[in-house]
């Protein structure tokens, strides 16, 4: 996955609802592909730091050329708009990777994770009113949070291929 001189490192952007899966995907195709992974909204929270400065951080992190998992900080149009920007300009190819997750699988994970449904689904109501889908012009590669790792692997491969045929 790696960039080489005749093609653009790539930005993926991780995207979905709390607790549809995008840490667990981040972390196993980043350990299976040998890439970098960032949360930004984690680097933001542990921090302290604005939104604006974690586009700087990212603007430092794509200094290194290598193609990269975001998530986090990308929860609507304009956020990825702006990541998007940044990324293209340091020559950079960006993808949405969009996790869809049915809302039973979600609200039991909250409530695992939280011990608390009403905790729960204060979280995801907040959460999700926050949300915005990708338009079409997007073009998100669609996975199922339910799905096997190796079956949104192949899924997100097929995907970057088909997007970059139709460029």
């Amino acid at each position: 996955m790696e960039g080489n001189s005749n093609h653009k490192p790539r930005g993926l952007l991780i995207f979905g609802a709390p607790c549809s899966g995008k840490t667990t995907f981040c972390e196993k195709f980043s350990r299976k592909f040998n890439l970098a992974h960032y949360d930004l909204t984690e680097l933001k929270e542990m921090n302290g730091f604005t939104h604006d400065q974690i586009l700087v951080i990212l603007a430092e992190i794509l200094k290194t050329k290598q193609t990269i998992l975001i998530e986090g900080e990308i929860g609507t149009e304009k956020d990825r708009i702006e990541v998007r920007n940044v990324l293209r300009r340091f020559n950079y190819e960006p993808s949405l990777v969009w996790i869809q997750t049915d809302i039973n699988t979600i609200r039991a994970r909250l409530k695992s994770k939280f011990k608390s449904v009403s905790k729960a689904k204060e979280f995801y109501d907040k959460a999700v009113s926050e949300l915005e889908a990708p338009t079409e012009e997007e073009h998100p590669i669609i996975l199922s949070g339910k799905h096997t790792f190796e079956t949104q692997t192949r899924h997100v491969i097929t995907g970057l291929a088909d997007l970059s045929e139709n460029k």
